[in-house]
């Protein structure tokens, strides 16, 4: 789509999401929903955190997301000796000019791929917490910012997984979503047989959007109107984590706002310009889950951060009837 001709309605916008997650559907078979959401947070300006057990294309969708869009795309490949600089970029003195110089590092990107980020230390994890919240980094004192728009997408193995570092609650508060892909039915593992047989679909892959149809969507998710008992039934879920006996630490107030926002993205992709409860409950899981922490007894008990969110939607469904 041209410049000439961004998008400038709900419509438009609808339809562009659809055609990038179609393109993407070219390598990841069957997890149209698990690329909705991926879509749905970057129409949020948010970063997802993708976390799954080896092999199920984490990677692979992120790749594919990149070169749908025509933006430029880096990769991080997070291992124990990585260092803060290469992911932020230094500061190096140079002859020709007699000053020290900013070198980018891996993050002056569009679209970042932070491959397998809990195999670093928590250091390194650190060093993305000042880009992800304000799209900017600090080197020696001087703020660089990166450009728009900016999303990062991490991938991670199961925290039990040899080699793994937990990320702090810091750095999981500064994830929009956490989704999973899982393992692909017999169907659509057997269609990926199919496509893969030949040549890698992902060498033809190209774009069907650009970085200026992505800014306009994004746009377009912030008009989408809010009723007021919409933000009562967001509160309700949210302080019903942080009050809940079994929750050690509850949903923050970002976490409010990413839901808030992530509703109206939802209410956007499903066509609509205003939220409904049902939004609400959609994004609950994927926008909420990863910032709850719960209590040792909790697992004696066999209460999970699905029952509570369960729990909660119920109590705000409940309120709003």
């Amino acid at each position: 789509m041209s410049d000439n001709n961004k998008i400038a309605t709900n419509e438009q916008a609808v339809l562009s999401m659809k055609r990038i997650i179609n393109n993407v559907e070219k390598i990841i078979v069957g997890k149209q929903y698990a690329v909705s959401l991926v879509m749905a947070t970057l129409a949020c300006r948010g970063h997802v955190l993708i976390e799954d057990v080896p092999g199920v294309g984490k990677t692979s969708l992120v790749a594919a997301l990149a070169r749908s869009v025509d933006g430029s795309f880096k990769r991080i490949q997070f291992t124990p000796d990585i260092m803060p600089s290469d992911i932020t970029g230094y500061s190096a003195f140079s002859p020709k000019t007699g000053e020290f110089e900013y070198r980018p590092g891996a993050v002056m990107s569009q679209f970042v791929l932070a491959d397998e980020i809990n195999r670093t230390s928590p250091k390194t994890q650190s060093s993305l917490l000042e880009v992800m919240e304000e799209n900017q980094v600090t080197v020696d004192g001087l703020t660089h910012p990166v450009p728009s728009p900016f999303m990062v997408l991490a991938t991670q193995n199961p925290v039990d997984y040899l080699g793994t570092f937990a990320l702090p609650e810091a750095q999981l508060d500064r994830f929009f979503m956490r989704i999973t892909l899982g393992y692909p039915d017999e169907t659509a593992e057997g269609r990926m047989l199919e496509r893969f047989k030949g040549k890698n679909p992902m060498d033809e892959l190209g774009p069907v959007a650009t970085g200026a149809d992505i800014a306009a969507m994004q746009e377009l998710v912030e008009k989408i109107h809010v009723h007021a008992d919409i933000n009562k039934f967001i509160l309700t879920v949210t302080r019903y984590t942080r009050e809940n006996a079994d929750v050690m630490l509850g949903a923050s107030p970002r976490a409010s706002i990413c839901l808030f926002k992530a509703s109206q993205a939802w209410a956007l992709f499903s066509g609509r310009d205003y939220v409904i409860p049902d939004d609400v409950v959609e994004m609950a899981h994927h926008v909420l889950s990863h910032r709850i922490l719960m209590k040792q007894e909790a697992s004696i008990k066999k209460i999970t951060v699905f029952d509570v969110l369960d729990k909660a939607v119920k109590l705000a469904v409940g309120a709003v009837r």
